[in-house]
């Protein structure tokens, strides 16, 4: 591994450096409310963007095809030729909840006994403004840089529809070369080099309408799908964990909609299904599995239509390897900088899920540390900033700087 031309000290002294003002920036964005799909997302990419371009920046903008601007990007490109490394960390958020269960609003900012309460801060404004102080930083020395690294600041993370990531990745212009990406999720134990993927699908069920009170007895949907619900508790994912996936592969019914009013019997009615897959259990086998239950159910229903399995979502499982230059890099720069940080692989699924299915290795985990996050009282502890930019100023120098 190279070692790069900054040593810890210096990397955590130019931290220390800047612990202030990537505090005062992550308050400020805090302060813009920007919950996915419920607040405009222009006013904390206006703030964002302001930062980058008084610190010497050019970002630019990431539109989707509807015209909506889903992220912000910069790239500060070394003097000399080599791999290119993306920064990534979204500044939308998950919503409030219960504003009044709060011991200070969500877009309060306040710091209180050292820590920094409000929706974001943990997921992931933190991140966006360590990275965004790492990319100044990295601007300095670029002359010294072999290749180049990418800040990304997307939106439409949290309604689950990645629209900055995809813009980035697959959209117009997106880069001819990615050679891996660190997510500023938070938590300063683990380094999460993997996850379980998923498959999400909606299992449309079909029965024949009538009305409830007439003498004739027609097939309802709802208790034909009801059947097929049962059916899926027989659905038995392998439940000995693979060594690197330590949790094992999961199904879950997620959602049933169906039906209105009292008079109709119901023709329609749709089943949500969630599993979580392990290269044990992948997402054709589970594919398999769930057809072959809906072929059986269907059976029994002759007079009804077939059930339409639709996909909607299907990323792989993935973890890095031990050669992996990038789980190396970073887990190497946490502990020198003094944090007993492990690899993990995620029960939950993350955009490393959607990357390792482009052949895009990423770390999709480290950070500060945190509470409440997604829940009542989103917080950070401040004083766990300066050694978390360190390790990531540390791990893009061994990886960019060969001297």
């Amino acid at each position: 591994m190279r070692t790069g031309h900054l040593d810890i000290t210096g990397a955590l002294r130019a931290a220390h450096e800047d612990h202030d003002a990537v505090v005062k920036l992550t308050r400020e964005l805090v302060r813009i409310p920007s919950r996915g799909g419920v607040d405009s997302y222009e006013p904390v990419l206006d703030r964002a963007a302001a930062w980058l371009h008084g610190n010497g920046l050019r970002p630019r903008r990431l539109v989707e095809a509807g015209g909506n601007t889903v992220a912000l990007t910069c790239e500060v490109t070394g003097a000399h030729p080599g791999p290119r490394y993306v920064l990534d960390a979204c500044l939308d958020t998950a919503s409030f909840g219960d504003e009044n269960a709060w011991s200070y609003p969500p877009t309060s900012g306040e710091i209180i006994g050292g820590w920094l309460h409000g929706r974001g801060a943990s997921d992931s404004k933190v991140g966006a403004a360590i990275f965004a102080h790492v990319v100044a930083r990295l601007r300095a020395v670029r002359e010294r840089l072999h290749g180049s690294v990418v800040l990304l600041l997307d939106v439409d993370e949290h309604t689950g529809r990645f629209g900055g990531a995809k813009a980035y990745f697959e959209g117009p212009g997106a880069a001819d070369r990615v050679d891996g990406v660190m997510i500023g999720y938070p938590g300063s134990e683990h380094v999460v080099v993997g996850g379980r993927g998923v498959l999400r699908c909606r299992m449309h069920v079909y029965g024949v309408a009538s009305h409830s009170g007439g003498g004739k007895i027609t097939s309802n949907a709802i208790v034909k799908a009801g059947t097929l619900v049962s059916a899926l508790g027989g659905v038995a994912p392998p439940d000995n964990a693979d060594p690197d996936f330590p949790l094992p592969a999961k199904l879950t019914v997620t959602a049933i909609t169906g039906g209105e009013g009292y008079s109709t019997v119901p023709d329609l009615c749709t089943i949500n299904v969630d599993v979580r897959l392990t290269p044990g259990f992948d997402d054709r086998t589970a594919e398999k599995s769930l057809r072959d239950r809906v072929t059986a159910v269907d059976a029994a229903w002759p007079d009804t239509r077939p059930t339409h399995l639709e996909i909607v979502t299907r990323w792989p499982p993935y973890r890095l390897g031990d050669d992996s230059e990038l789980k190396s890099a970073l887990l190497d720069a946490a502990r020198a900088v003094g944090l007993a940080a492990t690899a993990k692989v995620a029960g939950p699924s993350n955009i490393g899920n959607y990357l390792a299915g482009l052949g895009i290795e990423a770390t999709a985990g480290f950070g500060v540390d945190y509470r409440g996050l997604h829940g009542t009282d989103e917080r950070i502890r401040v004083d766990a900033i300066p050694q978390v930019q360190a390790a990531y100023h540390r791990a893009l120098l061994s990886l960019l700087d060969p001297h």
